[in-house]
């Protein structure tokens, strides 16, 4: 099972992007999804889930009212759409998920290769 996270790149002070954190592999169900955030010399910090049927939870004070968490259970994918982007969001984007493959018996939770994300002033 692999995570990708894409969709990172530069952009300007109130601008937005549309990250997504895609799985693949053998995978028979995924629970809880999450994206995170990290930046240099700390811990990744949790911005926001969200669960199988899309209920977002445990969201950061700073992504209420700008970031929108979303997935697409058929595709395996999850989106994080960013907005009104601000310079201290700049950071490398993390997406977490706790997957269930065909032959398991018991969830384990997987980390993706990140994406960066640069706000400019």
């Amino acid at each position: 099972v692999q995570l990708q996270a894409s969709g990172g790149g530069l952009v300007q002070a109130g601008g937005s992007l549309k990250l997504s954190c895609a799985a693949s592999g053998a995978i028979a169900r995924i629970d809880d999804m999450r994206w995170y955030r990290q930046t240099p010399g700390n811990e990744p910090e949790p911005l926001v889930t969200v669960s199988r049927s899309g209920e977002a939870r445990n969201a950061a004070d700073f992504v209420k009212g700008r970031f929108t968490v979303s997935r697409d259970n058929a595709k395996n994918t999850m989106y994080l759409q960013m907005n009104n982007l601000k310079p201290e969001d700049t950071a490398v984007y993390l997406c977490h998920a706790s997957i269930l493959q065909p032959s398991a018996h018991s969830y384990r939770t997987y980390w993706g290769q990140g994406t960066l994300v640069t706000v400019s002033s």
